[in-house]
């Protein structure tokens, strides 16, 4: 189970700290990920970290996101700065690749 938070309204090149704290899993042992889906789009991923703290992104948010975890607490997190409008979007934190089991995610509207 996933529970993200952090999310909100900001304006255009403003910055959010999104969390996800994650249960029933041995968190440690999987590739974590963050996923966010657009109005009217499909759920796309942003960012991954492996058990060791590789980390990849999506073109769209190199430079301007940075994922990282904190294992002793099973959290996963997603520093986001020089937001854009098209950033605009619910949210989800999973593992990559995805189970089944989705959290609520955590709204970020950048407008304005």
């Amino acid at each position: 189970q996933f529970v993200e938070s952090g999310g909100g309204l900001v304006q255009p090149g403003g910055s959010l700290r999104l969390s996800c704290a994650a249960t029933g899993m041995f968190f440690n042992a999987w590739t974590v990920a963050w996923y966010r889906q657009a109005p009217g789009k499909e759920r796309d991923l942003v960012a991954t970290i492996t058990q060791s703290g590789t980390t990849t992104y999506v073109e769209s948010v190199k430079g301007r996101f940075t994922i990282s975890r904190a294992n002793a607490i099973k959290t996963v997190y997603l520093q986001m700065n020089g937001l854009k409008p098209e950033d605009t979007a619910v949210y989800y934190c999973n593992l990559s690749p995805a189970t089944r089991f989705w959290g609520q995610g955590t709204q970020v509207t950048v407008s304005s």
